[in-house]
């Protein structure tokens, strides 16, 4: 095979992969839509149940604000409602303070895997307990965060009864919903000593249905952490003022993601995977805070760039097959890229990996994965001297816009900004600098170049256009 048919090879598995991407991305996004939907006429009669609730019961909630009780709504929340069963095996004959002592120590262990992945305890009575995710602090992992804390204590009782006959009496039953929560809230200190509404039910519901031994959630938790777990359909529920409930049991972690592919404990890729959606709360807080704090006149390094950045270098570093962990690195990188303008506009981007540091390690990443970060985000610094190909993915990405068909009105927007704080004369002088800037402008990826350089060409003759009106 000759250079050219090796070349013309490699274009068509890009062009491939791209393509796959675009259609894998079409997909998503329609089913996005489609549970955006569902999940919007849900809370619609969540609401309807709940102000006729409210029409009832009336007195209790005046009871509640008369004791200075508030209550607080989490959208999305993740209920765990569980089970111990194995009382009645135990006979009059049978010293019952050992296994109480057992149920005790087994309930003390179910609590520290519930802290581990950041859940609340809400209740405990008798044999039953009930533990919530995403509150009081909202955040997108919960349902995987909850689900993996069950199967983890589902995975230590199992241990325990290799271990000791004594725990074959206990059998758990765990069921899982993910909805909208009321929270009450009590005290001074304003803590959560209770959450009502349908996910509770429904979760109880769940865990007093599925068999022995069993860990079941209902489908809106199956759509949320499908691409973490094994699960099996486990037919449907009933529920009132709704359609049938579809329940699934939760068989393992899926081979692709778990440890050596055996499908039982959750590998690095799991957690990479988990990270990924764990990203959307660290962008919605950091977008927050640019769009309450940086400086005006900020015409083109502003919010939407941040987000063009965050974009494309996905879509890159999917297309030059780089990891997922990689494309988490690039993703944090470019929402911090720009982000420094909030302290100054020079040296922006040291401001910018001082800001990173400061809030990723609230998320556990690394010290090299933060220095990776560091490398990053000072490589998109002009002009960019790229290292290797994470660094030439962000710097692609970062002047993407060159190649895009908006380039003249965006480039206005740089223009405008640069004006306001007097580093640039005239806008012809500018398109000038513009169309030499361009010329010794090259895109890094393979990518990128077939992307965007047969546009990027175009704007030249779009600005020597520019510039000869400005001449007449």
């Amino acid at each position: 095979m000759n250079k050219k048919e090796i070349q013309r090879s490699g274009d068509k598995e890009l062009a491939r992969r791209i393509s796959a991407l675009a259609k894998h991305n079409k997909v998503l996004a329609g089913r996005i839509q489609e549970l955006a939907k569902e999940n919007e006429e849900l809370f619609k009669k969540i609401e309807e149940y709940e102000r006729t609730i409210e029409a009832i019961e009336k007195p209790a909630q005046k009871e509640i604000v008369e004791q200075g009780l508030s209550v607080l709504k989490f959208r999305m929340a993740t209920v765990l409602y569980a089970e111990i069963k194995g009382f009645s095996k135990i006979s009059g004959e049978t010293p019952s303070l050992g296994y109480m002592d057992d149920l005790d120590g087994l309930m003390r262990e179910f609590d520290i895997i519930a802290r581990k992945y950041n859940m609340r305890k809400v209740k405990t009575i008798g044999d039953t307990f009930m533990y919530a995710g995403g509150i009081p602090e909202k955040n997108s992992t919960n349902p995987v965060e909850v689900v993996l804390a069950a199967y983890e204590m589902s995975g230590h009782l199992e241990i325990l009864k290799a271990d000791n006959n004594r725990f074959n009496i206990w059998e758990l039953r765990i069921g899982i919903h993910t909805g909208l929560v009321t929270a009450v809230l009590s005290g001074r200190n304003k803590n959560i000593s209770e959450i009502k509404g349908d996910t509770v039910n429904v979760a109880s519901r769940l865990g007093a249905a599925c068999s022995k031994g069993k860990l079941t959630i209902s489908v809106n938790t199956f759509e949320l952490v499908k691409e973490f777990f094994t699960c099996d359909f486990n037919g449907r529920m009933p529920v009132k003022y709704t359609s049938d409930l579809t329940m699934y049991y939760v068989t393992g972690i899926r081979p692709d993601i778990s440890e050596n592919g055996g499908g039982l404990l959750p590998g690095s890729n799991f957690y990479t995977r988990l990270r990924l959606i764990q990203f959307t709360d660290i962008q919605e807080a950091v977008l927050d805070k640019m769009e309450r704090e940086l400086p005006g006149g900020l015409y083109y390094h502003n919010i939407k760039h941040t987000i063009d950045v965050i974009t494309e270098v996905e879509l890159i570093g999917w297309a030059e097959g780089v990891t997922e962990k990689e494309v988490l690195l690039l993703k944090t990188a470019a929402l911090f890229h720009d982000a420094g303008h909030i302290e100054s506009y020079d040296g922006h981007e040291e401001a910018g990996v001082r800001f990173a540091r400061r809030v990723l390690k609230k998320y556990d990443y690394t010290n090299d994965e933060l220095d990776t970060i560091e490398e990053l985000i000072m490589a998109t610094k002009m002009p960019p001297e790229p290292k290797n190909l994470l660094e030439e993915i962000i710097c692609d990405s970062d002047l993407d816009y060159l190649g895009r068909s908006d380039f003249v009105p965006v480039s206005n927007l740089l223009y405008n900004e640069l004006k306001e704080r007097n580093m640039v004369g005239s806008i012809d002088e500018w398109n000038r600098l513009q169309i030499k800037f361009i010329r010794k402008h090259q895109y890094y990826t393979e990518t990128a170049r077939k992307l965007r350089e047969v546009n990027k060409r175009r704007q030249i003759e779009r600005l020597k256009k520019l510039t000869e009106k400005e001449e007449n």
